[in-house]
């Protein structure tokens, strides 16, 4: 098995250009950190970052697992000399792109919309007077916009790009956040299997670290019931098992009135679920702060 660590997936989706290059910060970070992937896969035979694929032999290409797969990574395999046999086809690489668009899960955001003119936004502001205005794509903290009382230039220009580029937008009431958590999965080609929790903090949508604590201490700490997992789940069987396979990752909020709202879907790796295995490697660093983006 090879790994590939490729961190500037989310800003290739969000690009959609199969020869988008990432910033040269996202590439620096995937090759000083391309390591951390042994902490999922400590049986892999290398891991690296995309920029190194071309160092890969022959009988290496049988089984490369990414942090995430999208267009850009696909090109530079091919590139590489990998066979098409070996690699996602277009078709699925579309699919996939898709599903990560944020308004594929609106019906478990009941307070989200999509938004596509400032008028809209407007609207919504007479009922919230916070909002949080997303890109259907972005990552890494980008494409994030805090709204409070009405829309000025900037705010206007930036629903304008993101509406002509993808769309869309999502608007979604911005909330008074206590906790930020998720759930891991792996989704199979028949069947969805849970890995755990993770609890984690961002600053302005930045991922910051990974608080180690076990499951069902998360669980009790956010109070998330086993009603509201059974319901995230039948909508994960319905609409992504057997259009999807690989990791997944779920966020949520758990808010100051002691509401969980589902924040996003990610079809990739996670750092939850580096932190997640890192625990069951090192349980002695329970209660510990898990930093792997930290330098």
């Amino acid at each position: 098995m090879i790994c590939i660590f490729n961190p500037e997936h989310d800003l290739c989706l969000a690009n959609g250009n199969p020869h988008y290059m990432p910033p040269a910060s996202a590439l620096r970070f995937a090759r000083q950190s391309a390591v951390l992937m042994q902490i999922l896969y400590p049986e892999a035979e290398a891991c690296i970052p995309a920029a190194e694929v071309g160092s890969l032999a022959d009988g290496q290409w049988a089984r490369i697992v990414p942090w995430g797969w999208n267009s850009v990574l696909k090109g530079q395999l091919q590139a590489s000399g990998v066979p098409a046999v070996w690699l996602p086809s277009d078709d699925d690489l579309c699919r996939w792109r898709n599903l990560q668009h944020r308004s594929t899960w609106l019906t478990l955001q009941p307070d989200s919309r999509t938004v596509t003119s400032a008028s809209e936004v407007e609207s919504l502001l007479g009922v919230h007077s916070q909002l949080v205005l997303k890109a259907p794509w972005s990552g890494s903290g980008r494409g994030i916009r805090w709204v409070t009382d009405g829309l000025n230039k900037l705010d206007v220009s930036w629903l304008e790009k993101v509406v002509r580029q993808q769309g869309c937008a999502i608007a979604e009431p911005r909330r008074q956040v206590a906790e930020e958590f998720a759930l891991e999965y792996m989704v199979f080609t028949d069947r969805l299997e849970f890995r755990g929790f993770s609890l984690f903090t961002s600053f302005n949508g930045v991922y910051q670290g990974n608080l180690l604590l076990p499951d069902e201490a998360i669980r009790s700490r956010v109070h998330f019931t086993s009603s509201e997992q059974q319901e995230l789940e039948v909508w994960l069987q319905s609409h992504l098992v057997g259009h999807y396979h690989g990791p997944l990752g779920v966020d949520y909020l758990h808010t100051t009135d002691g509401h969980n709202h589902l924040s996003e879907l990610n079809l990739r790796h996670t750092m939850g679920m580096l932190a997640h295995a890192y625990l069951a490697q090192h349980p002695e660093s329970q209660g510990t702060l898990f930093q792997p983006t930290k330098k």
